[in-house]
């Protein structure tokens, strides 16, 4: 098992350190975009059409980390999260209930479509509530706009109005990224049927200032909307986005690298609010997508190939979440580890803290890169002051081996570590819950073990009086003063006095410990277990 190193540990010449953070750099430009502005606004937004994954948390994030800068110069924000909860649902996710209920549904806006689960008022409620949920353990707080409220109150009257007076300019612009023009009849909105809930309806005329003539396809009649007075009329996507852009005022919005492609949706969108709305397009910065180790494909809430913000902080923390994002540039893509790799995450995380307690050396470039990384990873905002000190860390291979040793005993791993605070036990235990749910989920069967007990079979040893002598070992009040390095020393010792190599005795010695033939270092092992426990069981082994 491993301990919490003690050398520093400086980065290779070879790597590059960036000097500020690029949240950081964000928030510069936008402050000298805007000169004199105090009051900037930050958007965000999905459509709620199934499980909201940590995928679509890496948008939520990189507004998060520059509302956080923007806070720190003095500016005052205003965070929006929009649920497009207002779009229509055209496919019923793989993963969820009740499939051929929601069929029946397909078409209409989802905040409008029952819930599959029957907990909430709506499909859309029902997703929006766990996230939300999910992301304030990390610390974000964002002002919720819901697009079906909005609409359906007539907020967007104008800018609807608008989009439909200037129509052919918005034509023109789609068409320059299209390989073939928009049709004749295209239109710039959608309509849901006063008679079916549905958008299955085709556009037959716009009156000027507020009147739209359509045909309910399932019903075949023909109907109207005055949608500065009634619901049910939505712009699209392309057109929808800088409305919305222009309406509220957006300083910054990300944007997945779906939307950011030439003739993507960012692309078309900010010429149309140049054009249409004479706005100016958000600051604007991709993001990449997110994998999850195991599942090897882009997430998505439609095929049910997911991991969700909830699953995640089942296995990390939250502090370590908001890291695991903090610490990359959100146009590089990156896997989330449920493997063995889980491991190295934590250990960067921690080194990361130590950067920032002053206790990890390294150039001074890279000190204040990760000082700055973790500053944005905690939960709670705000600078580490100089001279905090480092709170007492739980390895996280260390704390898994523990675990496993004493059967998820907390208390029993708990003695294992100096804890000095209840906030000590308090971070133990939040680690360690997370360390064993993933060692019954995540780990790999060769990662797992489980002491002996006595009540497996005895084990029969080619060597059992070496074994002996590895007991007796342990047995000697001098041995409990070794160090984890000595006690490994010592065992080597005994080993090599019978002229036996490791590959050939350590797995006897395992055998007698846990049943199998390879186990954690095993130094390290036989302290964590105890040196007298250790010693009998080898001996019930036998």
């Amino acid at each position: 098992m491993e301990k919490q190193p003690t050398s520093p540990q400086k980065p290779s010449s070879k790597e590059e350190i960036p000097s500020r953070h690029w949240a950081d750099h964000a928030a510069d430009e936008l402050i000298k975009k805007h000169p004199g502005k105090n009051r900037f606004t930050c958007a965000s937004g999905i459509s709620p059409s199934g499980v909201v994954h940590i995928g679509n948390f890496r948008e939520v994030i990189t507004v998060d980390l520059v509302v956080r800068s923007l806070r720190e110069r003095g500016k005052e924000v205003r965070f929006l999260y929009s649920w497009d909860d207002y779009d229509a649902l055209r496919k019923v996710p793989a993963n969820l209930p009740k499939q051929d209920e929601i069929a029946k549904e397909l078409r209409r806006p989802i905040a409008q479509v029952s819930d599959p689960f029957g907990t909430e008022k709506s499909y859309a409620a029902h997703f929006e509530a766990r996230f939300q949920g999910e992301i304030e353990q990390l610390g974000v707080f964002p002002e919720y706009l819901r697009q079906n409220e909005k609409y359906r109150a007539n907020e967007y009257t104008e800018g609807i109005k608008t989009a439909l007076e200037n129509q052919k300019t918005i034509v023109a612009i789609l068409n320059k990224s299209r390989t073939s023009p928009l049709p004749d009849d295209w239109w710039c909105v959608s309509v849901f049927s006063k008679e079916t809930g549905k958008d299955t309806t085709t556009i037959l005329g716009y009156e000027p200032p507020y009147t739209i003539r359509y045909r309910c396809d399932e019903t075949k009649k023909d109907l109207s909307v005055d949608f500065s007075k009634e619901e049910g009329v939505k712009l699209l996507w392309r057109v929808d986005w800088p409305m919305r852009w222009a309406k509220e005022g957006v300083d910054f919005e990300p944007g997945g690298k779906d939307h950011s492609s030439t003739g993507g949706s960012f692309d078309t969108g900010q010429e149309i609010v140049k054009e249409v709305w004479k706005k100016e397009a958000p600051y604007y910065v991709q993001y990449d997508f997110v994998l999850a180790k195991g599942i090897g494909s882009k997430l998505s809430s439609s095929s049910g190939s997911l991991i969700t913000v909830g699953e995640a902080l089942e296995v990390y923390e939250p502090s370590v979440v908001r890291w695991l994002f903090a610490s990359r540039k959100p146009n590089l893509d990156f896997s989330i580890a449920f493997d063995l790799d889980v491991m190295k995450a934590y250990d960067e995380f921690d080194r990361t803290q130590r950067y920032a307690h002053g206790v990890e050396e390294g150039e001074e470039k890279k000190v204040s890169y990760e000082r700055r990384i973790y500053e944005l990873s905690v939960v709670k905002a705000g600078p580490v002051k100089p001279g905090t000190p480092l709170p007492v860390q739980f390895p996280f291979r260390h704390l898994c081996n523990l675990l496993q040793i004493n059967e998820g005993n907390l208390d029993k791993v708990a003695a294992f570590y100096d804890l000095k605070t209840n906030e000590d036990r308090q971070r133990l235990e939040s680690r360690a819950k997370r360390a064993w749910t993933w060692i019954d989920k995540f780990a790999p069967p060769e990662f797992k073990f489980r002491v002996r007990t006595g009540a497996e079979p005895k084990f029969t040893t080619k060597f059992p009086a070496v074994i002996q002598q590895v007991i007796d070992l342990l047995q000697k009040p001098e041995t409990a003063k070794l160090s984890e390095d000595e006690l490994s020393n010592a065992v080597y010792v005994v080993m090599k006095a019978a002229n036996l190599d490791a590959k050939t005795f350590f797995p006897e010695v395992y055998q007698a410990l846990i049943g199998k033939n390879m186990g954690p270092k095993l130094g390290s092992f036989l302290r964590a277990v105890g040196l007298p426990r250790a010693a009998e069981i080898m001996k019930g082994a036998l």
